[in-house]
């Protein structure tokens, strides 16, 4: 069993964190340090963000979608400017995570996943009653 909430942190949240670390290192000219900081977690981790091949579609396929850039983009401005709050980023993966669900992005990701009939629409569902 394989929620679709499993999909988001196993491969939603590290796309985003990625996707964050890369735009604090290129437009905010910060260091894979600095950028773990203010992440809240290490510089190895910074590093497999940006180098790793594993996740790479999903970073790619995040990163094609004009609402995510903006997301990210807030938030990287946010991070860096230190105008950012933690309960600021769980907020911005909340909307985020919303968003992916009712584009249908995150059923499809579940269903490429898990073996689910191609009808299936339990996540739109879940969160039209929550």
């Amino acid at each position: 069993m394989r929620p679709p909430c499993e999909i988001v942190v196993r491969y939603i949240l590290p796309a985003f964190r990625s996707l964050i670390a890369k735009e604090l290192l290129e437009e905010y000219n910060l260091t894979q340090a600095a950028a773990a900081k203010k992440l809240g977690t290490t510089q190895a981790a910074i590093s497999y963000y940006l180098y790793s091949k594993r996740g790479k579609k999903y970073v790619e396929q995040l990163e094609a979608m004009p609402a995510v850039r903006a997301i990210v983009r807030e938030s990287a401005k946010g991070i860096a400017d230190e105008n950012f709050s933690p309960a600021d980023a769980v907020s911005r993966l909340c909307r985020l995570c919303a968003d992916l669900r009712t584009q249908d992005i995150i059923c499809k990701m579940h269903k490429d996943l898990v073996l689910l009939p191609d009808d299936c629409k339990k996540c739109l569902t879940m969160m039209k009653t929550s």
